[in-house]
């Protein structure tokens, strides 16, 4: 019998330390997706690195996860769960004390792409697993409960980590995570089991790579496309002509191969559609403000990284709540709670649009907790209208495609938003320097200058550092604008959903 059927305490119990463990799981890989984040400054001083070239260290672990997600489905099937996620956690845990130990950015960048893949099975295998172990009717208040490991280790990733790194250095949030992974490697050998015989199944390699080469050339693209001036370089047009002609053999060969790597038949389910639409916009707004904050903040504001911390965890704190309140609300209609959800985010982000060169604490905390309420309500409400009507044999395989395309919404979001800052700093730039002129009203006032004496060249110097700082301030608004116009484009999607209704005795 299914231990989703079993009755009695001993299998309530079973069932419950199942979903601890699984939601350590989760909260072990929540947790590093974030924790880069708020040292992100502190690693571009200490490997000389440029603003565009240190996301890499968060774009490359995305990038990895998105590719390596989809093999959760075929790895599960061939190897067990209770293998797999042991070896996920021991390579994941491995690859976090590389990351700590690496002396260039390249080593870093590396060691997070690795991160990212053996870490890249342990979300949506243990959603599997979860949504295996329950019936049907528990699934609202379980995923909610299962949802708050990625919730708590946005929180203490970021406070934890701002605060070993202003006490210590940038390698103490990575070398942190090595007692979390051994803490979930003890629960998946305790409770983790596999309740169906492994199988020998043959894996589409040619699809693998060619998703593997889409996704590698269009974040190629992204990443490199504002330093080499985009289509005016070879490269950026090699890159993008790489993605474009990878993504349409893999499109192809998905609607002629008998057993394709994704099963594009999965799409055939409505609201499994407008979900991988949902969960795809989701994903971008999920990690671009945990992105762009700490740069603009320590740059532009000086906050310290422990302040840092501090404000990005008030974002968990707000899921948090979130999740609390979908286990009882989940009987709720979740259109409602989805439609909830982006307008929250769309307010997050216009208030941070509003942001001066000084802001206060406040001021970052509480849109940071309005956007993170958003995504808890999001998430849960979002996995229960794409699983509603899926066929419970294809949940695994759906599960692992809703996570890759996640993550890939977040990877593409948060390169487009750093372009987008780089150059809207930049022209913001040349407008503010056109504006210098000896003809200007405001400095030919003498008591007006201050340190800025234009007659001499540490005054010139004073201004030009001003001006830039108040430049990558506007580009860094711009990007939180955009993030808003993002929140709002997918809103009449939400109509489209069907619910399963009850039927009538």
């Amino acid at each position: 019998m299914p231990l989703s059927e079993a009755q009695g305490p001993a299998a309530a119990l079973e069932r419950a330390m199942v979903l601890a463990t699984c939601t350590m799981v989760t909260f072990l890989y929540a947790m590093t997706v974030t924790i880069a984040n708020v040292s992100l400054p502190q690693m571009q001083g200490a490997l000389s690195a440029t603003p565009d070239q240190i996301t890499w260290v968060v774009t490359s672990n995305l990038v990895a996860t998105a590719i390596m997600t989809p093999l959760a489905g075929w790895l599960v099937t061939r190897f067990g769960r209770r293998k797999l996620c042991n070896f996920a956690v021991i390579g994941f845990g491995a690859a976090s004390l590389a990351c700590g130990l690496a002396d260039s950015l390249g080593e870093l960048v590396l060691f997070r792409a690795l991160q990212g893949a053996f870490g890249a099975p342990l979300v949506p295998v243990s959603q599997a697993i979860v949504l295996d172990t329950y019936p049907k009717r528990s699934h609202g208040a379980v995923i909610a409960i299962f949802g708050m490991g990625s919730v708590v280790g946005p929180i203490v990733g970021p406070v934890a980590g701002g605060w070993l790194a202003e006490a210590y250095d940038w390698r103490w949030v990575f070398y942190m995570i090595v007692p979390f992974a051994l803490f979930a490697l003890l629960g998946t050998f305790a409770f983790i089991h596999d309740r169906a015989a492994v199988r020998k199944v043959r894996l589409d390699w040619v699809g693998f790579l060619l998703l593997a080469v889409t996704l590698a050339g269009a974040q190629l693209m992204l990443d490199r496309g504002e330093r080499a001036d985009w289509f005016d370089s070879a490269e950026i047009v090699a890159w993008a002509a790489i993605a474009a002609i990878a993504l349409y053999a893999f499109v192809v060969h998905s609607a002629t191969a008998e057993r394709p790597f994704l099963d594009p038949r999965m799409l055939a389910d409505r609201n499994f559609s407008i979900g991988m639409v949902l969960i795809f916009v989701f994903g971008m707004l999920n990690f671009t403000p945990m992105t762009l904050l700490p740069p603009m903040l320590q740059g532009i504001s000086g906050y310290p990284d422990s302040v840092i911390g501090m404000v990005l965890g008030a974002r968990g704190l707000g899921t948090l709540i979130a999740f609390f309140l979908m286990i009882f609300a989940s009987r709720l209609d979740p259109r409602a709670m989805i439609l909830l959800g982006f307008l929250l985010q769309a307010y997050a982000g216009w208030q941070l649009a509003q942001l001066d060169m000084n802001p206060g604490t406040a001021s970052v905390f509480w849109p940071m907790a309005v956007q993170g309420f958003g995504v808890g309500l999001l998430w849960v409400a979002i996995t229960m209208v794409t699983f509603a009507t899926l066929d419970p044999e294809r949940v695994a395989e759906g599960s692992a495609v809703y996570h890759m395309v996640r993550n890939i919404g977040s990877s593409i979001h948060i390169s487009l938003s750093i372009s987008l800052a780089v150059r809207m700093s930049r022209a913001s730039y040349a407008e503010l320097a056109e504006r210098v002129t000896p003809y200007s009203e405001s400095l030919a006032m003498p008591w007006v200058h201050g340190a800025w004496n234009l007659q001499e060249a540490a005054g010139q110097a004073a201004f030009a550092r001003e001006m830039a700082r108040q430049a990558a301030m506007i580009g860094y608004l711009d990007a939180f604008v955009f993030f808003v116009a993002t929140s709002l484009v997918v809103v009449p999607l939400v109509f489209l959903i069907r619910l399963k209704r009850p039927a009538r005795p």
